[in-house]
């Protein structure tokens, strides 16, 4: 789940019962990688899974729901999206509910995919809710600062139950049992339905779901690290010279024109402004990240010949030392990824971030300014160079990230809001200590997002799956000839878990 420029956060499910007793919701949210090429501390989306040939998408569908579900007086409304599938659905078989995140709803998800597996195997139907105040579901109108008090974890929840008790009406599902599925955020969101709305649903799995909210997220990059090690150490070694060298060209002007120039910057770089500095320093690291936390998804980058950039692609680069010094070698990395992105070059500067972050107009794509905004009021999830034990320098601490907040939504957002909103969310739910039943938590070694989730059993109601090898939400996507034996397995295990909470 990365914050800002990239969401827990990728999977996007939702499921409803038409008329049986099993209904699953699936919590995902789709990836906003690389929105602006800015970043705010980056989330954890999940990618949606490519559309398999010949397949069509469900008609997007819409819901009246409540804007304030604590404020008994306001009886104001709004238009919430939602998609169904019902393919495989048969009488008294079970819902997969897919729950949106910090994202567009993808209906791809309900079509393709682990969702669709269960759904099948289960005679099962799709139902996907889209998270307010991202997509298509816009409560009020704009995201100003006023209009984002009405985004919050609680204010989803609470969307998910007003949901749950209106489709169970509307088609039929009174007698019908729920689980809650999510990855990334919404795999937060799953636990935290099934903790808090257990008489709505029946068990939870929560798939790289960051439980523990956190200011500053240092482990992130330490999980990095030891991600690029199982290619070697040597991968970690050249990183880390790379960032001397351009913390070295830093110290003239000369070379703020040879990092400009190599690092394919759309204005000159200035080294007197900081801002600017530590905003560079961290998109440069989120090149690493971003394939680190994604590595290995089951979906090829398009525009390189089809090739899956992975831990490999990375370390093959930084150890090759025909490219020339380190330094140049995270350039070409750089490079092979604007190329990718088909960007022309990297806008580094700090007021260009902040610049995109304020627009409230829905036409502007604001997803990137909720999730900000709910880092800034709910989680934290920054993730800072303050851990000595990772290879990319200590150009972006975490009160880096914390400006921002200050910046983009005003001088009340504080260290102390964002401090006081963090502590609030871990008492609302429990961080680690959470009190749950029939919920699952599943998370990949080599994804980051482990350090702030569950990965030992809560108890034998409350388990924990922790899979070597792989990355964010990796059960999530279509299996693949190449997944890991543990991965096959950790997909049969939830399975078996699901099958045992619908008899129970």
């Amino acid at each position: 789940m990365r914050n800002i420029g990239g969401a827990a956060p990728g999977c996007f499910y939702i499921v409803d019962n038409m008329k049986g007793v099993l209904m699953v919701f699936l919590v995902m949210a789709e990836s906003t990688l690389g929105i602006g090429r800015t970043r705010s501390g980056h989330s954890a989306a999940l990618r949606p899974p490519p559309l398999p040939e010949g397949v069509h998408l469900p008609q997007e569908k819409w819901f009246t729901q409540t804007l304030d579900h604590f404020s008994p007086t306001d009886i104001r409304t709004w238009q919430q999206r939602y998609f169904i599938n019902d393919t495989f659905y048969k009488p008294q078989g079970p819902v997969l509910l897919l729950i949106g995140g910090e994202g567009p709803a993808n209906p791809e998800w309900m079509v393709t995919a682990m969702p669709l597996e269960y759904a099948k195997n289960l005679s099962g139907c799709l139902l996907q809710l889209e998270h307010r105040f991202y997509g298509k579901s816009h409560p009020t109108e704009d995201a100003s600062v006023e209009n984002l008090a009405y985004l919050s974890s609680e204010q989803a929840l609470a969307d998910l139950a007003t949901f749950t008790e209106a489709m169970k009406k509307h088609l039929g599902l009174t007698t019908n049992k729920w689980i809650a599925i999510g990855g990334s955020y919404p795999g937060s969101l799953a636990a935290w339905y099934r903790l808090k709305y257990p008489h709505l649903v029946d068990g939870a799995v929560a798939v790289s779901a960051p439980i523990l909210a956190q200011l500053n997220f240092k482990e992130y990059l330490e999980v990095v690290r030891d991600s690029l090690a199982t290619v070697g150490e040597d991968c970690n070694v050249a990183i880390s010279i790379a960032h001397h060298e351009l913390h070295i060209l830093l110290q003239q002007e000369s070379g703020w024109k040879i990092i400009s120039k190599q690092f394919r910057l759309c204005s000159p770089l200035d080294g007197h402004n900081k801002k600017d500095v530590a905003n560079l320093f961290s998109m440069l690291t989120e090149n690493v990240e971003d394939i680190v936390q994604y590595n290995r998804d089951n979906r090829a980058f398009e525009g390189v010949k089809g090739t899956n950039i992975t831990i490999e692609t990375v370390c093959e680069i930084m150890r090759n030392k025909t490219l020339g010094s380190p330094y140049i070698r995270y350039a070409t990395l750089n490079s092979l990824l604007l190329d990718v992105e088909e960007e022309k070059c990297l806008d580094h500067t700090y007021r260009s971030m902040v610049k995109e972050m304020q627009s409230m107009d829905w036409k502007d794509s604001v997803g990137g300014r909720s999730w900000m905004y709910q880092t800034c009021t709910e989680f934290g999830f920054y993730q800072s160079s303050d851990s000595r034990q990772q290879p990319f320098g200590n150009e972006f601490p975490v009160e880096f990230f914390v400006q921002q907040c200050q910046d983009i939504f005003g001088p009340r957002f504080t260290e102390n809001l964002v401090l006081s909103g963090i502590k609030r969310t871990n008492t609302l739910y429990g961080g680690r200590d959470l009190k749950v039943t029939r919920v699952v938590f599943i998370n990949g070694a080599i994804d980051p997002w482990h350090a702030l989730g569950i990965t030992t059993d809560l108890s034998t109601s409350a388990p924990a799956i922790y899979i070597n090898g792989t990355a964010h939400c990796a059960i999530m996507y279509p299996a693949s000839p190449s997944d890991p034996q543990q991965l096959l397995q950790a997909r049969k295990q939830v399975f078996k878990l699901i099958q045992q909470w619908l008899q129970e």
